[in-house]
């Protein structure tokens, strides 16, 4: 289980594959929200469940790759 207070605003959101799905803009219950304002995010708020982190250190690292994600990220109306 992941300590989501690990979760900081602005840390880079990395695919498993090392490459750049996103960053924090801020974690809301078992949810992270994505900063709109990040090019790897199509300038959209996207949403992607805690429960993808496999670990946090100067980065969150999912489970799964940056396409994988993207794939299955929610998008934030």
């Amino acid at each position: 289980m992941i300590d989501t207070s690990m979760i900081k605003e602005h840390l880079e959101v990395v695919g498993s594959d090392g490459k750049h799905v996103g960053r924090v803009d801020h974690v809301m219950g078992d949810q992270i929200e994505l900063a709109k304002m990040d090019l790897g995010s199509g300038l959209k708020h996207h949403m992607i469940p805690v429960s993808w982190v496999d670990h946090v250190d100067e980065h969150v690292h999912l489970t799964m790759t940056k396409d994988e994600a993207k794939a299955r990220w929610v998008v934030k109306h």
